[in-house]
């Protein structure tokens, strides 16, 4: 028996070595607690079974079952009841996972094989779908434990296990981000049940019975549109923005009806009179909230879960302008407020500090993970490389062989030809060639257009074949050159691949689809970065960082592959199709494609939501069909995968920019300083330098001696020489013309140097910042108000240019130091005074309208830049300005990199949908196929606004989808495309969805690169600008605060015993937070007897409140009290609650503009003082941080904003929206007739909330003789809104991501910091006191 069980210990010394993970315990199988089912490890039989359990043979079939499983759980159709091959798979899956525990079981032991925790989660799905088995046994078919099963994958790949461990890793810091997430979400949801619990269902109602009187069949409550995509919300407050009086008109048969019911008169004629029907739009005049909330239903502040909805809704930044233009109809235009402060708090810095601790942990973490695989895990990256060493020994021996059979039958001769041809692929002028070929090409390819001559179009198709052949003989000669060594090189691969897809083309001599495949010769282009070493280095982060993500785009095809199967078992075949899309503006077929029903379109919507495009409107359609309980499943889609898989992503881009290589710097050069070890410095001037300065003298020399001759020769050129000699000489002289003496410049020199002169220049710059805000449209041309901004816009001209003119005479001009143009600045500030002189002269020399003057007036739009010269004035708008133009360079590269990445998608959809975004326009198109039957049915037949006709409008299409607003429209557009002529079918082509696709996948990653170029950047900056505060420790205040508290009375001894003890502090906390959760119970149409319930528990809580703030006021002082912040707080929290209770107490309330129950939610303040934990307090120093730098940053968004805006206002103040040219974005609060207006609207497109609507609105082509729409409209307004777009959106935002980054790695050292200072508290002996300041609140 000895020797039984001692040999094979002797066989298998470590068949057991790598059964637990990395730091877990090694099971030995002498030790007792591997004894299962009463067999020893040594029984031959569990023998075996170890061999099966560590080899990699049984995680390859469990692999293959998940996929399997994987399959069948594809196939899953919600539509049809009977499910039962699927029942049979999913029974074999449930026992071969079982039998696979119960082999693992016996093999290792049960206490060894619930010591890992992926084992322990595997007993958990099988617990899941046994409990699933036994409720559909009971009738209840609930099988969410059953589409958890793939997660199984997890624990049997070793990359996707690592990178699940490092998320459970920054799983604790992680929570305290969601945590501090949700504290703002319930902070603001009771702050919107408080002020507009019910605003949202007020609608104006018929004043009488008007639909009995007269026998009309009216809807109860005025219906601006049906489905209420735009309801008429009404307020009965005075504050509100829409009252009932605000009702226009009713529209019959394209009139206009003004006519009252009395005066109906039926026998008139109604068909030219615009006044010949009865308005009964005019007796909704009484405004009840007895209608339904906005969107279905599920937009409403009435209790606090719909408002948590909205709230979250909000930070996600899509249709947040909706809801808070529905609050300023039904409350207030100050509403405004609240929802910015949302979005910049909520979004802006809490979700952005969520992606920044994913991304400043992701390092740390996969440092931690040790690289060790678990036993019988399948590493995808070992099974890459076995395969491909293996295709390498293949191609290397088929390679031998060929080499062998070729040099034994050609001729010697062959080899110096073969040397002359690969010197001469090789060489410079044959790949110069080849590059102007392909540029060439592409550019053949970027001419092309919808309706192109057909000249143009045979052109076109010779220049391809001719690029063709051009590319198959450097083929065949790169291939005579390198023979099968040709195939060693990717690229070479990939040129081999585009040029037999080429030939494939041609032959086939049709509009092939095979044609976008020449769009992929663009990317050969990437051999130029060669010459530009800065974006090579750029180019190189992004390949690394591709490199680095290909697992995390595994692992979020699998969370978008969960979340789809998830939704189909929960809302398959239950979202009701029949009511309005909300998402669609032309027909309801859209709605088709917003579901659960299939495999596809279940992970299409699921990844749409990915991208929070329109996500609110599957949101809508899902809770008005199911339940509201449905957003728990959306929530967790965009935390999990928008908040935390994709926000991996900025942790990898931010890891490859702080690895990436340091700039190669070139060798010295002559000229340049050298190393001299003989040099005691270390540093001299070589000899390079030396013979250049030389080299100089002589030059020097020769010149002179060249002037010399040529006036010795030439006598009358002599004049030239004595003006150099004059210009020389008076260079100190302002214009050559006033000398440094002279009183003129000695009185401007004195006036500039004044104290007082940038400070009065700065007065008047703000005038005029303040005029120009206050310029609109609206203005009449010979209104008072005109006359006064134009003679005021004339004076400050003038006294700008006053202080250019004494500025140059102080200064100087060009030459001399220090003078006016060697600063940018003042350059700026000239070239503005000059277009303001110059739009007074075109104004005063073009007073008839058809003046040829006219087109001059289009320099009064340079008077919106105006403010830049504000900027050489506030030092920190200068910091922030200067710091931002450092980035330029590595920003412009990065720009540079997104505009190939959009030309080459631009080119690609140039191929695909040329002429196809056509659409028929009119009543009945059922049965129209094409343009001509669109025609001879007297239809329109219409261009949709985003198209691939040409270059420039893919390009536009293209950077729409890249800022991720209007894609999905796009995208169905794309599929529904037939051909050029052809009437769209609905889902034509579902082939196309792997362009868009692939394209959104590829802007994720591109857009975190302007992440990564901003904190590279940012933290440059910091570290240069950045000073070493040390903070010292005062002992002596420290011995005065124990002296002070040790001549306290008896009683004030024990209040400050009271005070200081912890279980007061966890009693108020606990009062708070109840005091939370009972105001969350408010809703709308409570019962008075929970109102009043709650009124008094609010009147306890506050005498708590104040009860604590009088005891600390006695026991520390009031002075030593106040010192401490959180003291201060609470004693604002306190006086806000009793002046509420005053308030409400003495009815003085209904006089307020804002309900006094606002004031109550000012103790959730509290809940921050009690969030003492250190990962906690490190958020809360890193908003605090943050925001502090977003006010520094908020001098430059407003620099922006102030520009753009007033820019908006002059370009498109005057557009109307009309049923001729119906709006998709600008409406009654979207427009840019006023300043303010327009500053709301621009920070609408900042968070890229619909903004691909107000471009289409802007982009109108405009009607012979329309005035209000300026015939640059469609070139400018791209513009505008593209630099808009790039500046706010991709940089200044992503500052603010930078800023994050820095303000929690201070934070975290400053908590470090702390913590090494904390100084043990002094314990006096005969009092029970801890001395320590900081604990005073």
């Amino acid at each position: 028996m000895m020797t039984g069980t001692q040999g094979p210990r002797r066989e298998q010394p470590n068949a057991e070595v790598n059964m637990a993970g990395p730091g877990e315990q090694q099971p030995d199988q002498t030790t007792a607690h591997l004894r299962c089912f009463g067999w020893r490890p040594a029984v031959p039989f569990r023998q075996r079974l170890f061999q099966l359990v560590f080899s990699t043979g049984l995680n390859c079939i469990s692999i293959l079952i998940i996929l399997i499983n994987c399959i069948i759980q594809g196939n899953f159709q919600p539509c049809i009841e009977d499910h039962l091959l699927q029942d049979i798979l999913v029974c074999f899956v449930f026992v071969y996972f079982l039998v696979e525990m119960l082999i693992k079981v016996t093999a290792l032991g049960l206490t060894v094989y619930l010591q890992h925790n992926w084992h322990k989660f595997d007993v958990f799905i099988l617990c899941g779908e046994l409990l699933d088995f036994s409720l559909k046994a009971l009738g209840f078919h609930m099988e969410i434990c059953y589409v958890l099963t793939p997660l199984r994958l997890f624990s049997r790949v070793d990359e996707m296990r690592k990178l699940v461990s490092m998320l459970l890793g920054i799983l604790p810091m992680l929570g305290n981000v969601l945590i501090l997430y949700a504290f703002v979400v319930y902070i603001f949801g009771l702050v919107g049940v408080q002020l507009w619990a019910g605003d949202l269902r007020y609608r104006c109602f018929l004043g009488e019975d008007i639909a009995t009187l007269y026998n009309r069949s009216l809807s109860p409550y005025y219906v601006s549109l049906p489905g209420e995509r735009a309801p008429f919300i009404c307020s009965v407050e005075k504050t509100g923005m829409r009252h009932c009086w605000d009702i226009p008109p009713l529209h019959e048969n394209g009139n206009t009806c003004l006519l009252a019911a009395p005066q109906q008169n039926p026998t008139g004629p109604l068909g030219a009179n615009v006044s010949g029907c009865v308005n009964w739009n005019a007796y909704y005049n009484v405004c009840l909230s007895d209608g339904q909330n906005p969107n279905l239903g599920s937009i409403n502040f009435d209790n606090i879960g719909y408002a948590w909805i909205a709230v979250f809704q909000a930070v996600s930044l899509e249709g947040w302008t909706d809801i808070m233009y529905y609050v300023m109809d039904s409350y207030s235009y100050w509403s405004c407020i609240y929802f910015i402060i949302l979005t910049i708090l909520g979004s802006f810095i809490v979700m952005n500090t969520c992606a920044v601790v994913i991304a400043t942990h992701y390092s740390e973490a996969t440092e931690d993970d040790a690289g060790e695989p678990l036993p019988g895990t399948l590493s995808l990256n070992m099974v890459w490389t076995t395969l491909r060493n293996w295709l390498v020994q293949l191609y290397s021996s088929l390679c031998n062989k060929w080499s062998s059979s070729d040099s034994r039958s050609s001729a010697t001769p062959s080899k110096p030809f073969q040397k002359k041809l690969e010197v001469i692929v090789t060489g410079q002028i044959f790949n110069r060639v080849i590059m102007a070929a392909i540029f060439l090409n592409i550019l053949c390819m970027a001419v092309e257009h919808h309706n192109q001559p057909l000249l143009m179009t045979m052109a076109l198709q010779i220049c391809n074949t001719v690029f063709a052949a051009l590319f198959v003989l450097e083929m065949i000669l790169k291939q005579l050159a390198f023979r099968w060594a040709y195939f060693e090189d990717w690229s070479n691969v990939f040129d081999f691949a585009i040029v037999i897809i080429s030939l494939w083309e041609l032959g086939a001599q049709s509009d092939s689809k095979l044609s976008v495949i020449r769009a992929f010769r663009a990317l050969r282009l990437g051999k130029l970065v060669h010459f530009l070493p800065y974006l090579q280095r750029q180019l190189l982060v992004l390949k690394r960082t591709m490199v680095e993500a290909a697992m995390l785009c595994w692992l979020l095809f699998f969370g978008i592959y969960l979340f789809g199967i998830l939704g189909m078992h929960l809302f398959g075949c239950k979202i009701e199709s029949s009511g309005p899309d909300f998402s669609s503006n032309i027909d309801d077929m859209v709605d088709n494609r917003k579901n659960f029903d299939t495999l596809l379109w279940s992970m299409v919507t699921v990844f749409q939501v990915l991208t929070q495009e329109d996500w609110n409107f599957v949101l809508y359609n899902t809770m008005a069909s199911i339940s509201a309980w449905a957003t728990v499943y959306f929530v967790a889609v965009i935390i999990l995968g928008k908040n935390v898989l994709l926000n991996i992503l900025v942790g990898i881009v931010v890891e490859s920019f702080q690895n990436q290589p340091e700039e190669v710097f070139p060798p010295p050069e002559s000229g340049s300083a050298t190393l001299n070890p003989d040099d005691p410095s270390g540093t001299s001037l070589g000899p390079s330098n030396s013979e250049s300065s030389s080299g100089q003298m002589q030059s020097i020399q020769v010149e002179e001696a060249a002037v010399t001759q040529m006036d010795q020769d030439h006598g009358s050129m002599g004049w030239m020489r004595k003006m150099q000699r004059w210009c020389k000489d008076h260079e100190d002289w302002s214009l050559y013309l006033l000398s440094p003496q002279n009183w003129w410049r000695r009185f401007c020199t004195k006036v500039v140097s004044h104290k007082n002169f940038d400070m009065i220049i700065q007065i008047f710059i703000m005038i005029n910042c303040v005029t120009i805000a206050w310029e609109r449209p609206s203005i009449q041309p010979d209104s008072m108000e005109r006359r006064h901004l134009d003679l005021i816009s004339h004076v400050l001209s003038v006294i700008f240019l006053l202080e250019m003119l004494i500025k140059i005479s102080a200064l100087g001009l060009v030459f001399g130091k220090g003078s006016y143009c060697h600063s940018l600045w003042n350059i700026i500030d000239g070239l503005l005074v000059i277009t303001s002189l110059a739009d007074i002269c075109v104004e005063l020399m073009s007073s008839g309208t058809n003046s040829s003057l006219d087109i001059l007036k289009i320099l009064r739009l340079l008077r919106t830049f105006r403010p830049l010269r504000m900027v050489k004035r506030t030092p920190k708008l200068k910091l922030a300005v200067e710091a931002l133009l450092a980035s330029v360079k590595p920003m412009g590269n990065i720009i540079l990199i997104c505009g190939i990445f959009i030309f080459f998608y631009s080119l690609l959809g140039l191929q695909l949908f040329k002429g196809k975004f056509f659409h028929c326009v009119g009543g009945n198109i059922t049965r129209v196929l094409n343009k001509s039957d669109c025609l001879d049915a007297n239809y329109q037949w219409v261009k949709k606004e985003y198209n691939f006709d040409n270059l420039i409008q893919a390009a536009i299409s293209v950077f729409v989808m890249y800022s991720k607003d209007g894609w999905v429209n796009l995208m169905y557009d794309g599929l529904d495309a037939v051909g050029v002529d052809q009437q769209p079918q609905p889902n034509y082509n579902l082939w196309m969805l792997l362009y868009f696709i692939s394209f959104i996948l590829m802007s994720f990653l591109l857009l975190d690169m302007f992440i990564g170029v901003m904190v590279d950047t940012f933290h440059k900056c910091q570290r240069e600008q950045r000073t070493v505060k040390e903070i010292e420790t005062d002992t002596e205040s420290e011995h005065e605060e124990v002296t002070y508290f040790l001549n306290y009375s008896w009683l004030r001894l024990k209040i400050l015993n009271l005070c200081r003890n912890e279980s007061m502090e966890c009693f108020i906390t606990a009062i708070i937070i109840v005091s939370l959760l009972l105001m969350g119970v408010e809703h709308y149409e409570q019962p008075e007897s929970v109102r009043q319930f709650l009124e008094w528990v609010f009147y306890v809580i506050t005498f708590v409140l104040v009860l604590e703030v009088v005891l600390k006021i006695i026991a520390f002082g009031l002075v030593r009290f106040l010192k401490v912040g959180w003291n201060v707080l609470d004693v604002f929290i306190v006086l806000i609650s009793v002046i509420s209770v005053v308030l409400s107490q003495f009815k003085i309330s209904d006089n307020m503009p804002i309900k006094p129950s606002i004031f109550r939610v000012m103790r959730v303040l509290r809940l921050a003082q009690v969030l003492k934990t250190t990962k906690m307090k490190v958020l809360l120093k890193t908003i605090t941080r943050t925001l502090y730098q977003v006010g520094n940053l908020g001098l430059l968004f407003m620099f922006f904003f102030l520009i753009y805006a007033a820019l908006g206002v002059e370009l498109f103040g005057k557009l109307e929206c009309s049923e001729d040219f119906p709006c998709l974005g600008l409406h009654r609060h979207t427009n840019f007739e006023n300043f303010g207006v327009a500053l709301l609207t621009l920070y609408k497109v900042s968070t890229g909330d619909n903004w691909s609507g107000i471009l289409k609105d802007t982009m109108r082509e405009c009607r012979v003789g329309d005035s209000n729409c300026p015939s640059y409209l469609f070139w400018a307004s791209p513009i505008f809104f593209t630099t808009f777009v790039i500046t706010v959106q991709f940089v200044l935002v992503n500052l603010v991501v930078a800023a994050i980054m820095q303000a929690l790695e201070d934070s975290t050292e400053e908590v470090k910091n702390d913590r090494l200072r904390l100084v043990p508290p002094v314990i006096v002996q005969h009092q029970p006191i801890q001395v320590n300041s900081e604990e005073s609140g």
